[in-house]
């Protein structure tokens, strides 16, 4: 979720509150140990292989997309490695004096870096954004913790870049942003945000936001004070002109370098498993889990989207 997420957030997503108790354990997590290559360097596993993109600049190192593949050259895992030092030297949060602007968004810190997939990738996935947000953003308690935006789109950057009020009516940004996909493409428990008697909106240059009603962080708001769990990780999904776009885990940087401290490879490995739709609009390789881990041997943190299988 982006900084430029509308400050009504609380009040949306009442409206999406459903009756009954909300658990804190409605979304399994489990871990795995990883023990791919680095193909780059010539390794080659007897069980998988990787392929990087090209490196991008982020804090004192650098920031490289990802496509994982098993022995029979299926994808498995596509995702963000970040090595040792990007997590270092990040830009610190600014102090923004500016009022919020027309459409009720506030001016908030955020830094987006668009990473290139391995020329070879037969995942859906055409980009991704890395956003990282020094001081975190609305809803004050929930989101305003120092993390990285994680958007892997299924689109082309033309058209991510084509979300924007200004190219267009603000009748047919309305009518774009409020399109929603076919239910059957919906993930369980998954709703579009908006706020009570106004039209779905998209975030420009990014998209609608879905999110999950039973994620943790979100569970005080909806009343339910047992099951709230401080966020460290979440995962949304973007829509736009009726399309899902795009599949975002939302981390903080605390709990990527936390998985280091981990005794054990198992233990620096953290899998969460995703609620899946019951169709897909195209063909393709999509994700079961996603993973936030630390690899000691290659010295790199990587969040990726994992346990891909072919979906038609």
């Amino acid at each position: 979720m982006s900084y430029r997420i509308v400050a009504r957030i609380l009040e949306s997503l009442l409206v999406l509150a459903v009756a009954g108790c909300i658990s804190a354990d409605a979304r399994s997590s489990d871990t795995l140990s990883s023990t791919v290559a680095d193909s780059a360097a010539g390794a080659v596993d007897p069980v998988a292989q990787r392929q990087y993109g090209a490196a991008f600049k982020i804090g004192n190192g650098s920031a490289r997309t990802y496509v994982t593949y098993d022995i029979s050259n299926t994808p498995i895992e596509v995702g963000v490695a970040l090595d040792e030092s990007a997590l270092e030297g990040l830009p610190a949060p600014m102090k923004m004096s500016m009022p919020a602007n027309n459409d009720g968004h506030e001016h908030l810190d955020s830094h987006v870096f668009n990473l290139t997939l391995p020329v070879e990738n037969p995942t859906p996935y055409k980009f991704v954004e890395l956003d990282w947000n020094p001081g975190g953003h609305e809803p004050p308690g929930v989101y305003d913790t120092p993390h990285f935006d994680f958007h892997f789109y299924r689109v082309e950057q033309t058209v991510r870049d084509g979300i924007d009020p200004a190219q267009m009516s603000k009748e047919q940004y309305i009518e774009k942003s409020g399109k929603l996909p076919p239910k059957d493409e919906w993930a369980p428990q998954y709703a579009a945000l908006s706020a009570p008697g106004t039209p779905v909106m998209a975030v420009p240059r990014m998209g609608t936001h879905w999110v999950d009603i039973f994620t943790p962080e979100l569970q005080a708001m909806f009343g339910h004070p047992e099951a709230f769990r401080r966020f460290t990780t979440t995962f949304l999904h973007g829509s736009w002109d009726g399309q899902f776009i795009f599949d975002e885990p939302m981390v903080t940087r605390e709990f990527i370098m936390s998985r280091k401290a981990g005794p054990t490879s198992v233990a620096r490995d953290s899998v969460i498993q995703l609620a899946s739709p019951k169709t897909y609009d195209k063909p393709g390789y999509y994700p079961a889990a996603y993973r936030v881990m630390y690899d000691a041997a290659t010295r790199e943190y990587r969040i990726a989207l994992t346990q891909l299988a072919r979906k038609h």
